[in-house]
């Protein structure tokens, strides 16, 4: 009788586990809940294709334009002198100018130190440069 019950014994050791993985996985894929439709899937992975990206504002292009300008080895004057030209052009820019140029001073700091980026400080959006590189030193 014993090796009876073992050899019963062993064979649900390796049935039920396989019975018991399938019919859980029945049960997940067979909820009442779930559409399996594949429309439905193709919808939710189309959905966002169609939303046009949101234009970026034209003082955060120039600002992204100039700090690529300054981390290129560009002399912090002479981008100071293009932002300078662009306000100069467009002035609805003039509002952006003193963070633009903030945003230069600091970035001119961990370019070249804050002695350094000092010495190309200009007249540009009054003294919003010298002020990004002294928040930084």
């Amino acid at each position: 009788m014993t090796h009876t019950a073992r050899r019963i014994g062993r064979s649900l050791a390796l049935v039920l586990p396989v019975v018991l993985v399938l019919s859980g996985t029945l049960a997940v894929t067979m909820v009442p809940w779930a559409d399996n439709s594949p429309s439905q899937v193709l919808t939710a992975s189309a959905e966002d294709v169609s939303v046009p990206a949101k234009p970026r504002a034209a003082q955060d292009v120039l600002r992204d334009k100039l700090l690529s300008e300054l981390q290129q080895g560009e002399n912090p004057g002479v981008v100071l002198g293009h932002l300078q030209e662009q306000v100069n052009g467009r002035p609805s820019l003039a509002e952006h100018c003193m963070g633009i140029a903030r945003a230069l001073g600091r970035a001119a700091v961990e370019a070249y130190g804050p002695t350094k980026a000092q010495s190309y400080a200009r007249p540009v959006c009054d003294t919003s440069y010298a002020s990004g590189v002294a928040s930084m030193g």
